[in-house]
């Protein structure tokens, strides 16, 4: 029996303890995994200063670079998100649904865990953490596999975390770190139906789409996020401003950081050019299509894959359109079901706008920034679904859990007996 199987046997074993502790036991062990994070935050810190060493050699830079790097501001971040999911409410046993048939049944829908999660991320340490706190809330076994940048990161995130699992008498296995960073290794993670019950890519387009071709199991995925922000014709200019400098400029190496900027005709010649000085003053590229340029001579011309692109990194692609209807089109062709925002104060435009889109994650006058589990009450995320399955938009705990039906009667049979 290989090394991968035998690990995911023991965490499905593992999982069945953690199925079956309530709210209060699966909140104390939280706290536990968050004290435990920031007794360690040294040995975590350490660990992570190698991986960012070696990831600097290796010619790492940008985007990925920035999501490797902890800090302790960083840490303490990532032991409060254990706190904030420790305080939401217990998705397991809650009842969505009851109703009673004429036949005196009552059919209830009750949320359940799923099992088994396998999350399949890139330079990411923090997921280590998040993913194991929702997994594990939800009433989940997970196991984690992490880049290679990150795996001395992911060793002492996760040591640290098994020991508050060991401390709360739980097996340690319900969060298992799978240290084979092969690709067979993934694939044979990926093909364990009888044991996976879910996996979870997050990383960029090459690892989801790999994981997507390889997998036999259910996959939650998005490629990509490719963000706009439409300013309409009614728009406060400040208000546009400020949710695209936002959008684009806090961190742009994350999905849900502005890609695309469209303006309404109307205000292009007051909105544009400002809005322009204010991005390049920030370090912007601006690649525009012709009636752009036009208004800011300094903006390099857009190629049509500029504004498929995710370019997570100080760029952005800017078209002018005649009306909301033109918006619209463009957003359906180019983006990814991500996160779209608009900045007007026409009410029936917004909603135009929100019926329109089938994004998971649409946004009226505030910034596509928010579209994260975190901001979104979810207190972490395990990622953000484009996948029209049980999930849809930023994944907190319930997402991770599904429901059943649960029926109750007082000896009703279908097809009673003919009478003698």
């Amino acid at each position: 029996m290989s090394t991968v199987r035998e690990q995911a046997l023991a965490c499905r074993e593992a999982a069945r303890a953690i199925a079956a502790l309530d709210g209060a036991a699966k909140r104390k062990l939280l706290h536990a995994m968050a004290g435990a994070l920031e007794a360690q935050a040294d040995a975590v810190l350490g660990a992570n200063a190698q991986d960012m060493q070696q990831a600097v050699a290796k010619g790492v830079q940008g985007a990925l670079l920035d999501r490797l790097r902890l800090d302790a501001p960083r840490v303490q971040a990532i032991a409060d998100a254990l706190r904030e999911v420790a305080g939401l409410p217990d998705p397991v046993g809650r009842v969505t649904r009851r109703e009673t048939r004429p036949n005196g049944l009552t059919i209830e829908r009750v949320r359940v865990p799923l099992g088994v999660i396998a999350m399949i991320y890139e330079a990411r340490p923090n997921v280590t953490a998040d993913a194991a706190a929702l997994c594990l809330f939800a009433g989940n076994g997970v196991i984690l596999r992490g880049g290679s940048e990150a795996l001395g990161s992911n060793r002492a995130i996760a040591a640290a975390l098994q020991s508050a699992l060991q401390s709360c008498d739980l097996p340690a296995a319900a969060l298992t770190l799978v240290d084979d960073l092969s690709r067979a290794a993934m694939v044979e993670l990926l093909q364990l139906t009888d044991i996976v019950d879910l996996a979870i890519p997050r990383g960029g387009e090459g690892l989801i789409r790999f994981v997507a071709e390889h997998a036999r199991v259910p996959v939650i995925k998005h490629y990509k996020g490719v963000c706009h922000l439409y300013v309409d014709r009614a728009a406060d200019p400040a208000l546009a401003l400020n949710l695209l400098i936002d959008g684009k400029t806090t961190r742009p190496g994350v999905c849900n950081a502005l890609e695309t900027l469209l303006v309404h005709a109307d205000i292009a010649g007051s909105f544009l050019p400002q809005a322009a000085a204010a991005l390049i003053e920030r370090g912007v590229e601006l690649r525009g299509d012709e009636r752009s340029r036009a208004l800011v001579p300094d903006m390099i011309a857009a190629s049509e894959d500029d504004y498929a692109a995710e370019f997570l990194d100080l760029i952005l692609a800017v078209r002018v359109v005649d009306d909301l209807d033109t918006a619209i089109a463009h957003i359906r062709r180019y983006g990814s079901d991500h996160t779209e925002v608009i900045a007007t104060a026409d009410e029936a435009t917004a909603q135009k706008f929100v019926h329109a889109l089938r994004s998971a994650v649409v946004m009226i006058n505030a910034s596509s920034r928010f579209s994260d589990g975190g901001q979104l009450g979810l207190g972490a995320e395990i990622g953000i679904s484009t996948t029209r399955l049980h999930a849809y938009g930023p994944m907190g705990a319930e997402s991770l859990t599904i429901e059943r039906f649960v029926v109750r009667g007082e000896g009703q049979v279908r097809h009673p007996p003919p009478a003698m």
